[in-house]
């Protein structure tokens, strides 16, 4: 492909859609030839010389763009992304990659055939400290124990968006595939259990989806994670944020600083400090080393995350990356939680091994 500016068609204006358009705006690997969104959104300024559009389709074949940027709910991501590939464009899409693993495998196996190129929205992939969280992890070796949650005390418009999003989409799905991810990045390991569990703590969901979700997944190594997730006026605002890895040489956890609050967007991804902890005893019984306590003072922002992550979209399409793991990858974090999803419903654990012999 040439260097002209891609042009991009960015489809979903919520959160991530307008922090992803202001990606492509601020980059010059890049030109926006279109915005959708179903309703009005206030644009920021630096965006407010674009239209906003309602018809997916009639800019798809006008515009004919080189990407197309889905931020959507997830249960539009696999139309939206197949029609898009076959138009001839490449995908950025927002995380979950789809509702339900045979649309998953269908958006995959498109890009695959068609020679498209896909980027799931896995922003923590482009965070420096959670790379470092990461690699500190796998330095003191497994089996690991995996704790972490996300859970979000909303109100107000957030509240409004979360109901929204749990017409398809429970809490533990909708984030968990980041969470997960980071567990089986931990690990190299294949998840081979499933465990979930979830409460319906609001009367303006509905009767068959719950706000508050936990899973339990079990690797072939020996590894154990747990991820918990929920939304909504009612959840505490106490350890809403736990990132912590056990391993028999000791620990590693992000260690969050005073007053951060649960609908921050940048506090998803903020760490503060990582702290190393190391087994080790002297002969007297005390630890051989203190901890080490590594400082993310310079970490980027949400917004600053968003365009390292569409930096890479735009390496990936120009120097023809090979992104086979990347979408296996998404396709087994998505996995675990519609298996915990699953779980949830059954009361049944799901065994995923069984799965890929069938």
């Amino acid at each position: 492909m040439s260097d002209h500016p891609l042009r991009v068609l960015v489809a979903g204006l919520g959160n991530m859609g307008l922090s992803h358009a202001l990606a492509y705006q601020a980059n010059p690997g890049f030109e926006i030839a279109g915005l959708i969104n179903r309703s009005p959104v206030e644009l920021p300024e630096s965006l407010q010389h674009h239209q906003i559009e309602s018809d997916f389709d009639a800019a798809l074949a006008r515009e004919k763009p080189d990407l197309v940027s889905i931020n959507t709910y997830t249960d539009s991501h696999a139309e939206l992304a197949v029609q898009a590939m076959q138009s001839g464009a490449h995908i950025f899409l927002e995380k979950p990659l789809a509702a339900n693993l045979a649309d998953a495998e269908r958006v995959v196996e498109t890009a695959t055939r068609l020679n498209r190129k896909l980027v799931i929205g896995y922003i923590l992939r482009h965070h420096p400290s959670w790379i470092r969280f990461i690699q500190e992890a796998r330095a003191l070796g497994g089996p690991y124990v995996m704790r972490m949650n996300l859970n979000q005390q909303s109100s107000g418009p957030t509240w409004q968006t979360h109901k929204r999003l749990m017409e398809s989409t429970s809490p533990i799905v909708d984030c968990g595939v980041h969470y997960v991810d980071v567990m089986c990045q931990m690990t190299d390991a294949a998840p081979v259990e499933v465990r979930g569990m979830g409460a319906r703590l609001s009367n303006e969901i509905a009767e068959d989806m719950y706000n508050y979700g936990h899973l339990q997944v079990l690797f072939d190594d020996g590894s154990i994670g747990w991820y918990e997730a929920a939304w909504g006026p009612m959840i505490s605002e106490t350890a809403f944020f736990v990132k912590d890895v056990m391993t028999p040489r000791g620990s590693v956890s992000i260690v969050m600083d005073e007053g951060a609050k649960s609908d921050d967007i940048d506090t998803h991804t903020r760490t503060a400090t990582i702290r190393v902890h190391k087994a080790g005893l002297n002969d007297d019984g005390t630890f051989a080393a203190a901890d080490a306590i590594h400082s993310m003072q310079d970490e980027p922002d949400h917004q600053a995350l968003c365009d390292r992550e569409q930096a890479f979209v735009l390496k990936a399409i120009r120097d023809d990356l090979d992104l086979g793991r990347h979408m296996r990858d998404a396709v087994r974090s998505l996995a675990v939680v519609l298996a915990a999803d699953e779980s949830v419903q059954t009361g049944k654990a799901v065994r995923l091994d069984q799965q890929d012999k069938e």
